[in-house]
């Protein structure tokens, strides 16, 4: 194979070689190169001989530079490559339960791991094969993998694909190549919840010290599941018991390997109406990404930010709209809040999720309809604050494609996104 170099960077020590936009990258020290991860892994070292291709003549270049430095080529994408989509049929995909008529790529399910190595995502190994993995063991990549059971017959069920069993040997050879994987298991009631829970955090636990952590989080059910498998929501009692389950082998692992491994998503604390665990549960916090310690975090460093708020700032009045789940949560911040300052006024609304359905609590499926039907004709105050969560990432975008200038010109006032750190909390309560 071979890869279109579509830009040099200026300076670079491509740029020094003479290399030119259209030429085909073929081979780095005679290393094939077929995607970013060669690219990068093969480009590492100080003395680079390149084989290109111009005008249908291959010829080479030596490079020097320092190691690990850039080389300077561009291409067309990031990955050199098509992203690899999923070729499961989970039970519980939550693009299967989307409406349609939504942006396209909202209904990509991408599955590559290389993706999991530099942006972190997710991948549960069904479409890779010995080769594959054997290059992630040689280049030592780290990789997040979506397990949900260590159960083959269960996994393959789950997952509707007959190899979603026997991949699960991959989890094995990865952590005897001495590599590090985060691990993430979306619970089922009644399906991979209680003994099949038990059953998967042991034999994760019987991978450590190589499993770094292992995310439980439970289900997402919208409204439009109509013709997929009969689920439904977590039930107070069933989140309680999965609280119990995790927390009790994570007390093992934390006597044995230093470390609880394994961790319930915030959500479940809500649905079970539990209180957050401490500080010191959630260790350096590696599932955050995950919906894990996400509430305890700011809680810790609002109290730290208000702590160092000015008292004499003006009065001021604001909204704050989130999803139901964290209603309670927020009403509690907002009376922390006004009662170090009592000039600040802090009304707290949850939005109820019409447009994915009432099972769906969370803020991140919040939308702009939504927002904007149910806070229409409200006294909201200063100014709105909702989480950047509820927004399409680096874009002034709702899911639903509502852009946030046109809900500001529906509810008459300014909206200001709020990152899930304390201090830009505090900022944006207190307007500064």
């Amino acid at each position: 194979m071979s890869a279109e170099i579509t830009g040099i960077m200026p300076r670079s020590p491509a740029f020094r070689a003479k290399i030119r936009k259209g030429d085909l990258l073929i081979s780095v020290n005679g290393h094939e190169i077929n995607d970013v991860l060669d690219y990068m892994f093969y480009c590492a070292e100080d003395r680079l001989e390149l084989i290109l291709e111009r005008e249908g003549q291959q010829f080479r270049r030596v490079v020097y530079k320092s190691e690990f430095d850039e080389l300077g080529l561009e291409f067309q994408s990031f990955l050199m490559d098509k992203k690899r989509s999923c070729s499961n049929n989970c039970i519980f995909c939550f693009i299967d339960q989307m409406p349609k008529g939504m942006r396209e790529t909202l209904y990509f399910k991408d599955d590559d791991a290389r993706l999991s190595f530099l942006q972190g995502n997710y991948v549960t190994l069904t479409n890779l094969n010995d080769k594959d993995i054997q290059r992630i063991c040689d280049m030592r990549l780290n990789i997040n993998v979506s397990v949900h059971t260590t159960n083959p017959e269960l996994r393959c069920m789950m997952m509707h694909n007959r190899f979603a069993g026997e991949k699960l040997k991959y989890l094995k050879q990865i952590a005897d190549s001495g590599l590090m994987m985060n691990c993430q298991i979306v619970c089922c009631p009644e399906i991979n919840d209680g003994a099949e829970l038990e059953r998967t955090l042991s034999d994760l636990a019987a991978l450590m010290p190589n499993i770094q952590s292992v995310a439980v989080v439970p289900v997402g059910v919208t409204k439009f599941r109509q013709g997929l498998y009969p689920l439904r929501p977590f039930r107070k009692e069933e989140a309680a018991a999965v609280i119990d389950l995790i927390e009790a082998k994570g007390r093992e692992c934390l006597e044995k390997w230093g470390t609880r491994m394994c961790f319930p998503a915030d959500e479940f604390y809500l649905l079970a109406g539990r209180e957050l665990p401490d500080t010191d549960f959630y260790e350096d916090y590696p599932q955050y990404e995950n919906g894990v310690g996400l509430m305890r975090s700011l809680y810790d460093e609002v109290v730290s930010a208000l702590e160092d708020a000015p008292a004499d700032i003006p009065p001021r009045k604001v909204t704050v709209a989130t999803g139901t789940a964290a209603e309670d949560f927020h009403r509690m911040l907002a009376g922390m809040i006004t009662e170090r300052l009592p000039q600040i006024s802090i009304e707290v609304v949850g939005i109820i999720n019409h447009f994915f359905g009432e099972t769906i609590t969370v803020a991140g499926l919040v939308t702009g309809g939504d927002l904007t039907e149910q806070l229409r004709g409200r006294e909201l105050g200063d100014q709105l604050l909702i989480p950047q969560v509820m927004l399409k990432a680096d874009e002034p975008f709702f899911l639903d494609d509502i852009r946030v200038e046109d809900v500001e010109r529906e509810l008459g006032i300014t909206i200001r996104s709020v990152r899930n750190d304390g201090y830009d909390y505090i900022d944006s309560i207190l307007g500064t």
